[in-house]
């Protein structure tokens, strides 16, 4: 590799080396019966050069000769993307606990008895389809540049995720675990999605109007990629982003404190440096509701005369090796949080009159992004009455704005829980929402 680097920074002004590798395995139950073990391993690396402020690009799955991947980057000059930006030159980060040695010696019987005892679990109380995955990722990671930037990671990362699906149906309720080492599936995961879901076997039908919605951690990514969108240094740039100007301004509720920190090692997925070698920080997006920050990578910094947050990265959270290394880094929060609030799960319910649960969404990308608008379709959407749940509504689907939602908070729950998409968030009950249902 310091070959590599070498001959790229003699023919450039500037060059920067992303290596990434991944072993994977996984294990999955469909319908209460193992249906698949599957183990992969992948790497591959990528080449970025600056050469009179134009960017060059290539990738590699199989380094044979590191002068041809030199080549074909110098090649990709032609394309003439703008790059006024500099590699940075990070000789310190902080120190993230990201590894646990355990868990490459995980093998996957382990992981399908862990699976079965889950089924078996949900077993002795549903007769809804049951679903269970369990996997392991162990990954290394590094960036080098001509600077002397010389940064590298290694993290392990395990899952399990419980699934019971409505009949004839493709929505159901969901629990993820996630964790740096094996660990079981609590008894109090098991019992939420079991209770969950048969409280809302009866399938009803509400007549569609506003009222309370509840998302949970796992569908709130509907409103958070909106936020996302709409902080991102790339879309102030293009003039894109409705709150260009309200940095300081209250856009949200006071209860809302949303932000981004990479340094929190209680989870897998830690970061001491984002895929460029900027050092990671504590980011706040939003504190009790007001504006703080916008987030860049290289690139926008430069283009808005300022400096990279730290939030250069190459697709999101488990891209995948084979895939990171194809893509340049754009801005992005890998690491987004929702300060927990003050009632628990059951408190919120009490607090629904009239509502839906958000448990699953169809459609998330619908609506104009940018600008903060949703419409999706739920799947399931469960129906609470009078703080109980009744059942679950099909063909019901829930719209609105998030500058405006976002400003009716009526209770955030008191823990957060890592989701499948974009962050570790709480339960979010919300006042007011519209609610179309096929009534």
């Amino acid at each position: 590799m310091k070959d590599l680097l070498r001959i790229a920074s003699t023919v450039s002004d500037q060059a920067e080396l992303y290596c990434n590798s991944q072993e994977s395995d996984s294990v999955s139950f469909e319908n209460a019966q193992l249906k698949d073990i599957d183990s992969k391993i992948q790497s591959g690396l990528s080449l970025r050069l600056i050469k009179d402020n134009k960017l060059g690009f290539a990738y590699t799955k199989n380094l044979l000769n590191p002068k041809d991947l030199v080549d074909n980057a110098l090649s990709s000059l032609k394309g003439g993307v703008e790059a006024e930006f500099s590699f940075p030159l990070t000789s310190e980060v902080n120190r993230v606990n990201t590894y646990d040695s355990s868990l490459e010696e995980l093998n996957n019987m382990v992981m399908v008895k862990e699976c079965q005892r889950l089924v078996d679990l949900l077993s002795l109380r549903t007769k809804g389809q049951i679903n269970v995955d369990a996997g392991k990722v162990v990954e290394k990671l590094s960036i080098t540049n001509h600077r002397g930037t010389n940064l590298s990671t290694r993290s392990s990362f395990y899952y399990s995720y419980i699934s019971v699906f409505y009949p004839a149906s493709y929505a159901g309720v969901h629990k993820l675990l996630v964790g740096k080492k094996f660990q079981e599936m609590p008894d109090s995961s098991v019992n939420y999605v079991l209770d969950m879901y048969n409280q809302s076997q009866e399938e009803v039908k509400p007549k569609g109007e506003r009222m309370k919605v509840l998302f949970l951690p796992e569908t709130l990514y509907v409103l958070i990629w909106r936020l996302k969108i709409g902080t991102s240094g790339k879309s102030v740039y293009d003039k894109e982003t409705p709150i260009a100007e309200k940095i300081g301004e209250k856009i949200f509720d006071s209860k809302l404190t949303i932000y981004n920190d990479p340094l929190d090692d209680n989870l897998p997925g830690a970061r001491s440096f984002d895929d460029e070698g900027v050092p990671g920080k504590y980011f706040p997006l939003v504190e009790e509701g007001v504006l703080k920050n916008f987030y860049y990578d290289l690139h926008y910094a430069k283009k808005l005369n300022t400096d990279s947050t730290g939030h250069g990265f190459r697709g999101g959270m488990g891209f995948g090796a084979s895939e990171s290394i194809t893509v340049k880094p754009n801005p992005n929060l890998n690491h987004l949080y929702v300060k927990p609030g003050d009632k628990t799960f059951q408190e919120m319910l009490k607090m629904m009159d009239k509502g839906i649960i958000v448990g699953g969404v169809l459609g998330a990308h619908s609506g104009n992004l940018l600008n903060g608008d949703f419409s999706v379709g739920l799947s399931p959407g469960i129906y609470v009455e009078n703080g109980e749940i009744i059942g679950h509504v099909k063909d019901a689907m829930v719209a609105g704005n998030i500058y405006e939602v976002m400003k009716n908070v009526v209770a955030v729950e008191n823990v957060y829980h890592p989701s499948t998409s974009m962050g570790t968030f709480p339960s979010i009950l919300f006042e007011d929402v519209s609610v179309a249902t096929k009534y």
